[in-house]
């Protein structure tokens, strides 16, 4: 996955509020709140290696769409 746009962050927070569109992910390296959508086709991959990343403190690489935007597109444990 691994791209110019990826960015190395920590897992700060993740926000899973019962039916919402997303779940919002707070990383201690921004002070902007980012999306992961529901709909996201890998969506259960991504929450999964989110909440490990943040339960275990390891970075991860985010790649948003856009490359400077907040929604999360794919992550990597880094």
């Amino acid at each position: 996955m691994s791209s110019a746009s990826d960015r190395g962050m920590t897992v700060a927070n993740m926000r899973d509020p019962k039916g919402a569109d997303d779940v919002g992910v707070v990383f201690l390296e921004s002070a902007r709140f980012y999306k992961l959508p529901r709909a996201h086709t890998s969506f259960d991959r991504i929450f999964n290696q989110l909440r490990y990343a943040m339960d275990t403190g390891r970075p991860v690489k985010v790649r948003c769409r856009p490359p400077d935007g907040d929604v999360i597109e794919d992550v990597d444990l880094a």
